[in-house]
């Protein structure tokens, strides 16, 4: 008890003497928070700005611009004389789309002929691009259902009959377990955790490297009385305790405070991202101990971290892979809590039914243990070489 109080205490003085350690376990994941509640706080993007070229000029165009201004995540911000214009402002980044209406639209809608309105975006801005995209699709469609609505009429026809020509189907849409379409219930719930893992992982190789760096795992390794497990054991936990807190307070805060969907409770995914730091640490130590240089270790650990991001299925799906990159998908501990978020907080399944996600993130945890062996050799026989 006496060796461990000496190690903990020798732990905790070097924390507090180097700022590093407490930018990574507490500022940056408190400012990741900040950063992505106060980004998205509106759920979606609105009023982006795109323009119009209204070569008509007539009432019915210009009613087609209010309304299409009236949608929410869409504003027109300016009206240009030709496409030239427009497309030059959408290149500078003024604008995201703009809206080009030709001469003699009403005219041709009036006599029942073809009218064609174009609509041009930027998909360089992928989000921006889809959300402008589908409020000029259905205004261009809306437009077309007026104008058809309007010769209906005209030939008689009531307002039902006119409704089952021009809509037969009625597409009735329910968004499940995010009902709200919110990107930030969609992102933040998996960007988040995925710092979080870059943050412990990165710290615990750096918190071991150092120790051949600055030429103390001698001093380390004799207060240990030569135990590698335990010389680990008194390094890992105080990092442990204060990025659990960590991990607590943004499951609070997404759960409690905000009300993101979580259906298996708040104990679940305090569950799930206790084993997600245990992980990270896992993923530091495992690191290391494959390549035992601190300068090697921290760039294998964040390049690991970094590809979590592309391989966890958050933003293009795991099964439409390449088979042989959905094998290594499991290889990524960030996938198993994104697959203990879906399935239980989104879905409401009983944390059993990701039981394997959970043993996943334990085996991460557990993998350094291989290792031991090696990484004490290392500690106590590499010299750094800057």
């Amino acid at each position: 008890m006496f060796n461990f109080l000496q190690l903990f205490k020798r732990e905790f003085l070097r924390m507090a003497e180097r700022p590093v350690y407490w930018f990574v376990m507490v500022i940056a994941p408190l400012g990741v928070y900040a950063f992505f509640v106060l980004l998205m706080q509106s759920g979606l993007p609105n009023n982006l700005p795109v323009g119009l070229v209204d070569l008509d000029g007539t009432s019915t165009t210009r009613n087609i611009a209010r309304n299409l201004d009236a949608f929410q995540r869409t504003h027109i911000v300016a009206n240009y004389a030709n496409m030239g214009e427009a497309r030059r402002a959408m290149q500078r980044g003024d604008i995201y789309a703009f809206f080009f209406i030709p001469k003699n639209t009403t005219e041709k809608a009036n006599r029942q002929e073809q009218a064609t309105v174009s609509f041009y975006v930027n998909y360089s801005y992928l989000i921006a691009a889809s959300l402008t995209y589908q409020d000029l699709r259905m205004m261009s469609e809306l437009a077309s259902g007026a104008a058809a609505r309007k010769v209906l009429f005209a030939k008689g026809a009531t307002e039902d009959q006119a409704m089952a020509y021009l809509q037969p189907v009625v597409m009735d849409t329910h968004p499940i377990n995010n009902p709200w379409l919110n990107y930030n219930v969609y992102l933040s719930n998996t960007i988040v955790p995925g710092m979080l893992l870059l943050f412990v992982a990165l710290l615990t190789a750096y918190s071991v490297g150092t120790e051949i760096k600055d030429g103390t795992a001698q001093e380390w390794m004799h207060l240990a009385k030569g135990s590698i497990k335990r010389a680990l054991w008194a390094k890992l936990v105080p990092q442990f305790t204060i990025f659990w807190l960590m991990g607590a307070i943004y499951v609070l805060l997404f759960y409690a405070v905000l009300h993101f969907p979580c259906h298996c409770g708040i104990p679940v995914m305090l569950g799930a991202m206790t084993m997600l730091v245990l992980a990270g640490q896992g993923l530091g130590l495992l690191f290391f101990g494959i390549t035992p240089s601190l300068r090697m270790s921290m760039s294998l650990t964040s390049l690991w971290s970094v590809l979590s991001f592309s391989m966890c299925g958050m933003t293009f799906p795991v099964m439409a892979m390449h088979p042989a990159v959905q094998g290594l998908a499991v290889l990524f501990p960030l996938r198993h809590y994104f697959l203990i978020y879906v399935n239980c907080a989104l879905n409401g399944f009983p944390w059993q039914y990701a039981f394997w996600n959970f043993l996943a993130l334990l085996l991460f945890a557990a993998a350094p243990l291989l290792l031991l062996p090696r990484i004490k050799y290392s500690v106590l026989n590499y010299t750094y070489v800057s």
